[in-house]
């Protein structure tokens, strides 16, 4: 049975994804930050190591000892990605890296861009998700020194988690900005588009990828692409406000979600393409997020 390290079990991403490792077959272990989160990882069937990001040594420990390693934990973080590269170099072992689509943000303030959707890394990100990029490109380039690097890049998830965290972030945060305002909310117009994918689906690329991706390959997560208006409009409706809804200016936005919550979360267009996903052989099952919030 072949060992796959996940760090990142006690969240939205690596909880799905570890479960369906378990479900196909393979033993997973995990790094968990808080030993109170023991108990639930166990019973999920995933092996706890305890320790963090910032644990240098159990992570290479990990990471030696495993067949796989998938890093679904803080995409932002490039001491713990250079750590795991640095202990895969030379071994040949597969490792899954957790990018994120907000890469492709265009900071629009909710205005629509009509873009070419992107099916790999963009050439000239904004400054802000410059260090995210990077972060990819390091990933994919440790194929030149026997990693077998892969990155996957999420869109916005939605669906109920299958590990023991069951939200994602985006719609959460929408539906509870609504709860508070009485009318479904969005930044600006609303018009800027979001690519999406169900959580369900993700975790299947993930173990598709583990199982068939050459080294280097890079997938972008989606399965259809929404207006933010209409997001907003049927958590208005789900709420019970009959689908109401109004804009939030950039300063309103920023209050409720930070600037990287308001710009790159929810005001930017993130609008890209699964193709080479579906070359592999991914076949998406739900193309519901509508649907599902009114569920």
């Amino acid at each position: 049975m072949q060992q796959v390290f996940v760090t990142g079990v006690t969240g939205y991403i690596g909880g799905a994804i570890a479960a369906r490792l378990i479900q196909a077959g393979y033993a997973v272990s995990g790094l968990v930050r808080q030993e109170k989160d023991f108990p639930a990882i166990q019973a999920a069937g995933i092996t706890p190591v305890g320790g963090s990001l910032d644990d240098e040594q159990v992570i290479t420990r990990q990471v030696q000892a495993a067949d796989a390693v998938i890093h679904a934990a803080d995409a932002d973080n490039a001491f713990t990605v250079a750590t795991i590269l640095e202990a895969l170099a030379g071994t040949g072992k597969k490792f899954i890296h957790t990018s994120g689509s907000s890469i492709t943000g265009d900071k629009a303030r909710g205005e629509y861009a009509g873009l070419e959707p992107l099916t790999f890394i963009p050439e000239k990100p904004r400054l802000e998700k410059a260090a995210r990029v990077a972060i990819d490109r390091a990933v994919l380039a440790a194929a030149d020194v026997q990693v077998h690097s892969i990155v996957v890049c999420p869109t916005m998830i939605y669906g109920t988690g299958t590990g023991i965290k069951k939200d994602s972030i985006q719609i959460p945060l929408l539906t509870a900005a609504a709860r508070e305002a009485g009318i479904g909310v969005h930044v600006g117009k609303g018009e800027n588009r979001w690519s999406n994918v169900h959580i369900a689906d993700l975790a299947d690329l993930y173990l598709l990828a583990l199982e068939k991706a050459p080294a280097g390959s890079f997938f972008y997560a989606e399965n259809g692409l929404l207006p933010l208006q209409e997001i907003a409009a049927a958590i208005s409706r789900a709420l019970g406000f009959k689908g109401a809804t109004k804009g939030l200016s950039m300063e309103e936005a920023i209050r409720l979600w930070t600037p990287e919550g308001a710009h790159f979360g929810l005001g930017s267009n993130s609008i890209v393409s699964a193709s080479p996903a579906r070359e592999l052989g991914w076949a998406p099952q739900y193309d519901t997020l509508l649907a599902g919030i009114a569920g």
